[in-house]
């Protein structure tokens, strides 16, 4: 049997996937297994909290009312509802958070990610995602403002004419200038996907809020 030419394309794909294993699970375990998950607290940091005073900004009646000041303990807590909100919306259906290591995905998405990115609590559990029926979004953190992130929720047409994806009314109180805690939530989630590469975007005028300090 092994002899044959089905016999060497099993063995072949056998020997493949196990292959595949060592280097894409088993390598990655040893490599980081002494070293601890951030926490999200510890996952909050200033190109998010960036993002978070914006909100604050842009938003102020509804922020007030759902986060009050936006101190780092806020935007941990609407980081974690934000992800319970991505998750249990079904966005990973439609976007991936892995962008992989082969031809132009990182012309197209940013650099390919790396194991050390899913190292925290807000990676559990990962969702790397198949389908892409919407752009991978692990990159997807500052390249956009809260504003059109905001419109994209409410109506995406709107801002993408031929996008697929459902609209979100329920994130918001009348309309899209008035997210409520769900929603500002949501976009505190999405500006954080990547917020930890140097490729961010930079904002050299950003000054920490009283309380947002490290």
């Amino acid at each position: 049997m092994f002899e044959s030419k089905a016999g060497v394309m099993l063995i072949g794909g056998v020997g493949f996937f196990l292959l595949a294993f060592v280097s894409n699970a088993l390598v990655p375990i040893f490599m980081y297994h002494k070293m601890p998950e951030l926490t999200i607290q510890q996952s909050v940091n200033d190109n998010l909290m960036f993002q978070f005073e914006d909100l604050s900004q842009r938003f102020p009646e509804p922020f007030k009312q759902a986060y009050g000041e936006p101190t780092r303990e806020n935007a941990a807590k609407a980081l974690e509802l934000g992800r319970k909100i991505y998750v249990g919306e079904g966005c990973w259906h439609c976007h991936s958070q892995f962008v992989r290591p082969v031809s132009n995905e990182s012309k197209r998405y940013g650099p390919v990610s790396k194991s050390i990115e899913y190292q925290n609590e807000l990676q559990r559990p990962v969702m790397f995602g198949t389908r892409r029926v919407g752009p991978d979004l692990s990159r997807e953190g500052g390249r956009r403002s809260n504003d059109w992130q905001a419109v994209h929720f409410f109506r995406p047409q709107s801002v993408s004419p031929n996008s697929p994806m459902p609209e979100y009314p329920w994130l918001f109180d009348g309309d899209a200038s008035k997210p409520n805690e769900r929603g500002l939530a949501l976009m505190t989630y999405v500006q954080w996907l990547g917020s930890w590469l140097e490729s961010y975007p930079y904002y050299e005028d950003y000054i920490p809020v009283e309380g947002a300090a490290r």
